[in-house]
C-alpha cells in the first residue's frame, strides 16, 4: 500500500460481540488509503481472538501490542504509532458510514486552519437497531464551539478527525484528566486550531449495558472542571498548573493552585451534572454537595436533590443536606 492518508486508531476492550461491525465498518469506507491501528486494552474476553481474525483478512490493520492498561494509554500509543498525516479515532462498538473518512478529510482539506472535524451520530441499542433519543444541538463552527465549552456539547470523541501535527503538538491526552481527556483535548487543540462539526450523521453510537455508567461521573465532571481551570489560565497567559501532572490536584489543593473559589466552581459543578442522579450524590459527590451547601444560598435544586435522595433510599442523605439547606436558610 502507498502511504496512508489516515491513520484509524481504535482501542478495545471487552467489545468481542462488536468489534466486527466496528471493523468491517472502516474496512469498507470509500476512502480506502488508510491504516488501520488496533490495541486490545487487555480485554476478558474474545476480542482479541476476533481483531486478529479481521487482521489476517486485511493487510491495512495493524495489531499493537498490548501495554500498560487504560484507555488514555492505549489511545497515545496508537498515535505516537500513525504514519498518516491525520488521525480518525473510533470506539470499538460503534458503526461508521462509508462515506466518514472521505467527508471529513474533504472538509480538513478546504479548511487549512482547522485541526479537527467530528460529525453527528445516531444512536443504536445492543442488536444494532435505531434508538430514538432526542437531538443534542452541537455547534458547527469553531466560534459555536468556542462559546459553548465551558457548557455545551461539543465534538463526538468517537467521530473526529484530527490533524497528526496537531495531537503531537499538544502532546496528546493527558492521563491525569481521566475520564475528561477528551474535553481537555479539545480545549487544548483549540490552543492550537480551529475545531468544527460537519452535520451529517456519519456513526452510529452503540449504547449497550456494558457502557461505563455514571460510576465515574463526580470525578469526570471535577476533572472536566479543572481543564476548563486550565484552559483560563492559559487564555490569561499563565503557565498550565496542570502540565506534566501525572495526578491532578484534590479539592483541597485547587484554590492554591487557581485561586480563591475555584474549589467552591468545582464542586458547583459537580452538584449540577449529578442532580439527577442521587446514587452519585450519596457517593462520590457527596462531599460537593455538602460544600456547595455551605457556599451558596438555598435554592429549589437543591431542596429537589435532597427529595431525590429520600426517593432513591438514601435516607440519611436526604437528611443531612436538608439539614444543611435549613442551616442556610436560618443563617441567611
Amino acid at each position: 500500500m502507498t502511504a496512508p492518508l489516515v491513520s484509524v486508531v481504535m482501542s478495545v476492550w471487552n467489545d468481542e460481540a462488536y468489534v466486527g461491525q466496528a471493523i468491517d465498518s472502516i474496512l469498507t469506507q470509500s476512502e480506502g488509503r488508510f491504516e488501520f491501528l488496533i490495541v486490545d486494552d487487555q480485554s476478558a474476553d474474545a476480542s482479541a481472538r476476533v481483531i486478529a481474525e479481521w487482521a489476517a483478512r486485511d493487510p491495512r490493520i495493524a495489531i499493537l501490542p498490548a501495554g500498560p492498561k487504560g484507555r488514555v494509554a492505549a489511545l497515545n500509543r496508537l498515535i505516537a504509532a500513525a504514519k498518516a498525516p491525520l488521525i480518525a479515532l473510533m470506539d470499538s462498538d460503534d458503526i461508521c458510514r462509508p462515506e466518514r473518512l472521505a467527508m471529513q478529510m474533504a472538509f480538513l482539506t478546504e479548511h487549512p486552519d482547522h485541526v479537527a472535524v467530528s460529525c453527528e451520530c445516531d444512536k443504536i441499542d445492543a442488536r444494532g437497531a435505531a434508538l430514538e433519543r432526542p437531538p443534542i444541538d452541537r455547534p458547527l463552527t469553531h466560534e459555536g464551539l468556542v462559546a459553548n465549552f465551558e457548557d455545551g456539547p461539543l465534538l463526538n470523541h468517537n467521530a473526529v478527525l484530527i490533524r497528526r501535527e496537531a495531537l503531537q503538538a499538544i502532546g496528546g491526552y493527558r492521563p491525569a484528566y481521566r475520564h475528561a481527556e477528551d474535553y481537555d483535548l479539545w480545549l487544548r487543540l483549540a490552543d492550537v486550531g480551529k475545531l468544527a462539526n460537519l452535520p451529517d450523521k456519519l456513526v452510529s453510537y452503540r449504547i449497550h449495558d456494558n457502557q461505563v455508567s455514571t460510576a465515574n461521573l463526580a470525578e469526570q465532571t471535577a476533572n472536566a472542571a479543572i481543564a476548563w481551570l486550565a484552559r483560563c489560565e492559559r487564555l490569561a497567559g499563565k503557565p498550565d498548573p496542570t502540565a506534566g501532572l501525572t495526578a491532578l490536584p484534590d479539592l483541597g489543593h485547587i484554590d492554591a493552585v487557581f485561586g480563591t473559589g475555584s474549589a467552591a466552581y468545582i464542586r458547583r459543578r459537580i452538584v449540577e451534572r449529578c442532580l439527577y442522579a442521587p446514587e452519585v450524590l450519596a457517593g462520590d459527590g457527596w462531599p460537593a454537595l455538602l460544600g456547595h451547601i455551605r457556599e451558596t444560598a438555598p435554592a429549589p435544586h437543591l431542596w429537589r436533590a435532597s427529595l431525590r435522595l429520600l426517593t432513591a433510599g438514601k435516607p440519611v442523605h436526604a437528611a443531612r443536606s436538608a439539614l444543611a439547606l435549613a442551616s442556610r436558610t436560618l443563617a441567611a
